[in-house]
């Protein structure tokens, strides 16, 4: 069974004390693929270590992170520009919009998420998205950009149906996590009505851990846990869950 973790901050300091013991757990688990996204500029050399080490196991994105959208942001963006230039990723992410924290710099993180669709076209590779408190403004220039080279993933979806079907209208898979194990998550009261081939999986470690392990540092071994609530709410065995999971990365990421 090969289980993708389509998005995974493996170079949290949260995992400093043990990663490659904890990236050998998620090995041993079956998930044997990582996604690593990208931040800002200071945790580029991180990502690059990562995959070093891990050489069969992590593939890297490019991007700059919505929170991270400061005044700086377009030297960011040169950052992420200069970086596309020099060697293969897989995906531009994360990015999007965030207005959870603060809503101060949202026409800068519109700019950014705008710069960033086009530098995916380019380049022609998928996007990741982050939305938290922005589907409104995330599907406004999804709309303005949307065309037959816009594809990706809606990292760590947690929308109602409605817009999971204009999220997939956009060809974007949804992200699928631990919210989907979580009581008040929601997605799993629909989910069931979305066809597995609009799924992907991720833990979005070292955040929001799947039950039973909800409040703990997330690893990417715990995507078992998710791959049992899929199981549950597909009603297929959880080899099936975690081949048409990874088929399904294969089609985004085209590894």
């Amino acid at each position: 069974m090969i289980i993708t973790d389509t998005h995974t901050h493996l170079y949290s300091t949260e995992f400093d004390e043990d990663r490659n013991e904890m990236i050998q757990r998620a090995i041993d688990a079956g998930v044997s693929r990582f996604f690593i996204p990208a931040i800002d500029a200071t945790f580029t050399q991180s990502m690059y270590d990562l995959e070093k080490a891990f050489p069969e196991n992590i593939f890297l994105m490019m991007g700059l992170h919505p929170t991270h959208v400061k005044d700086n942001y377009l030297e960011e963006l040169w950052h992420v520009e200069q970086e596309l230039t020099k060697r293969k990723f897989f995906a531009i992410g994360e990015i999007g919009i965030d207005l959870y924290w603060d809503k101060t710099h949202l026409p800068q993180q519109q700019d950014a998420f705008r710069k960033q669709i086009q530098l995916a076209k380019q380049y022609k590779l998928p996007i990741v998205i982050h939305c938290r408190e922005a589907f409104d403004e995330i599907f406004e220039i999804l709309e303005e950009e949307k065309s037959a080279d816009l594809f990706g993933i809606f990292h760590c979806f947690s929308g109602n149906y409605e817009q999971a079907l204009q999220a997939i209208s956009y060809n974007m898979k949804l992200g699928i996590g631990g919210v989907v194990t979580f009581k008040n998550g929601k997605i799993d009261q629909f989910l069931h009505q979305i066809d597995l081939k609009h799924i992907v999986l991720e833990t979005d470690s070292p955040y929001l851990a799947p039950v039973p392990f909800r409040g703990k540092r997330n690893e990417s071994s715990f995507l078992v846990n998710v791959i049992g609530k899929l199981s549950e709410i597909y009603n297929l065995p959880p080899e099936e869950i975690a081949q048409v999971t990874t088929d399904n990365s294969k089609l985004i990421f085209g590894i």
